[in-house]
């Protein structure tokens, strides 16, 4: 992953792949004319971990770390989770909101130097469903990120066979490996 070609990215697409024991993401830049470009990240979460952790690599070799992020804590259900780049100097820090969390999840997102950013699912029917009928992971959902009342990211999930994500970022000084690290965050994380 080419940091200032990853930093000049508006909007992002993540695919999900389903292995055995891992979860693997294929994050991608966007070409001109709106489709789904060149691999800029591979990131993989390891399943039944004691402390849930994501590193994210330049390919699917996996063969150079660029970023991780990793638990502060081994259980804890608002557990802050620190963002780092490949040699281990931090970028930033995202954590689940608990207790806003029970009908509309929530996050907060920090990068030093620009404040807090705060993520909702767009849709309270579709979160409710979701929490209803846990068999409808499926479901397709949107969160939203403000910063400083002002949109900052979005990531809305697709309709297919294995999931999507669409990550637009609005404001041009959010860190993008923040964002990726969020945005697979939400899927490898959602369901706890």
């Amino acid at each position: 992953m080419n940091a200032q070609t990853l930093q000049l990215q508006t909007t992002l697409y993540i695919r999900q792949r389903v292995r055995l024991m891992v979860n693997q993401y294929a994050v991608h830049a966007t070409r001109p004319d709106g489709s789904e470009g060149e691999l800029l990240a591979f990131a993989q979460q390891k399943r039944m971990a004691m402390r849930e952790q994501v590193t994210l690599y330049t390919d699917d070799t996996k063969s150079v770390p660029v970023l991780g992020f990793k638990a502060r804590q081994i259980m804890d259900l608002g557990a802050t989770y620190d963002v780092t780049d490949a040699s281990g100097a931090p970028i930033g820090q995202f954590r689940k909101d608990f207790g806003k969390s029970f009908l509309r999840s929530t996050w907060h997102l920090e990068q030093p130097g620009l404040g807090e950013a705060t993520g909702q699912e767009r849709s309270m029917w579709v979160s409710v469903v979701r929490r209803l009928v846990e068999s409808l992971d499926w479901l397709p959902y949107h969160f939203d990120f403000t910063l400083g009342g002002q949109p900052a990211f979005s990531v809305e999930k697709q309709w297919a066979l294995r999931d999507k994500y669409t990550v637009r970022i609005h404001d041009p000084n959010l860190d993008r490996r923040l964002v990726v690290a969020m945005a697979v965050a939400l899927d490898a994380l959602q369901g706890r």
